[in-house]
């Protein structure tokens, strides 16, 4: 029996159109422009509007990624979405997207792994389209961030914004793959660091949504080991190296931790993708938006090595290697 990859054909990404740039916030919290970017690197943000509900990003990310692989929504038998900020305690949103696309057979479902979603959603799509159970998978990560913001908190409102990723995943024997596809994928969690990073609501908690709460001192200094650990778990499963991948795509929560994860594991600077001026952390959409921006402006081709990894609230984190 031949084996199979998950193989990428298309991706596609949501931004809601109202900005909220540094200068805004300075009007509502204690914090200016040169704070902001020289601690973070984030210059502005996106805000969903009122009414517009993380499957309504999501869904707009769906199409969009459909769209660019050429592919009808009913080919679609499995939809993974990736969020912290559903629409409802339940159902899942991806039951919404998937309703949204008019689509009537296979089943989607939620991931939860905060700013890791993302890529705990592809590892695990990725084991169903191996398994040769599934042909076609919309892998989605998409965030309504603001929802859950104290607004009075400068350490964190300045952070996070709203968006929408995804990408198209389709089964493809591995000779006619010809190299491409989801190499290999590597996750973790630690729950012993969950006061670090979390939100003080819940259904069986409080009974309320709560806000985010960071120890940002704290997940600067766990982030940087955290993440060059799967990355380097990701190099030994595949013999690659931080040499011969074309394009790092990391979790967009802070430009220092970017830069030092790279330059711990020796990515030269040229080739890791950064979103995180325009966009903030968008949490479990981080990723797939910064893949659809390198996508869209031709960085990323047909053929690239690109290496994935995020790190989030649990604390989880996790990275894939993935042959465009």
């Amino acid at each position: 029996m031949s084996l199979i990859r998950s193989v990428v054909r298309g991706c596609g990404s949501y931004l809601p159109p109202d900005v909220l740039t540094n200068e805004d916030l300075a009007r509502q919290v204690d914090t200016s422009d040169d704070w902001i970017v020289q601690r973070t690197g984030i210059r502005q943000r996106h805000v969903a509007s009122a009414g517009e509900m993380t499957s309504d990003l999501a869904l707009a990310a769906a199409r969009a990624a459909l769209a660019d692989a050429g592919m009808a929504a009913d080919e679609i038998d499995l939809i993974v979405l990736a969020t912290s900020t559903p629409d409802n305690t339940f159902p899942a949103s991806a039951v919404s997207v998937q309703a949204g696309l008019g689509i009537t057979r296979g089943f989607a479902f939620d991931v939860q792994a905060v700013c890791s979603g993302f890529v705990y959603a592809l590892a695990v799509a990725d084991k169903f389209l191996v398994s040769g159970q599934h042909k076609k998978a919309l892998v989605i990560g998409a965030e309504t961030m603001s929802r859950i913001l104290d607004w009075t908190d400068r350490t964190t409102c300045v952070l996070f914004g709203d968006g929408a990723g995804a990408v198209v995943l389709e089964a493809v024997t591995e000779a006619d793959a010809a190299g491409r596809g989801v190499l290999t994928t590597h996750l973790r969690s630690d729950g012993r660091h969950k006061g670090k990073l979390f939100v003080d609501g819940g259904p069986s908690s409080t009974g309320t949504v709560g806000h985010l709460r960071m120890e940002g001192r704290e997940v600067f200094r766990h982030a940087v080991g955290m993440i060059t650990d799967v990355i380097r778990d990701a190099f030994a499963a595949t013999g690659e190296s931080a040499e011969s991948i074309d394009w790092f795509v990391p979790h967009q929560a802070n430009r220092r931790i970017i830069d030092a994860s790279a330059q711990k594991l020796g990515i030269a600077p040229e080739k890791v993708v950064v979103t995180v001026d325009g966009h903030g952390n968008t949490s479990a959409a981080s990723i797939p938006l910064a893949l659809a921006a390198a996508r869209a402006d031709g960085r990323i081709k047909r053929g690239d090595l690109v290496l994935l990894e995020a790190m989030g609230g649990g604390f989880t984190w996790g990275s894939a290697l993935v042959r465009w």
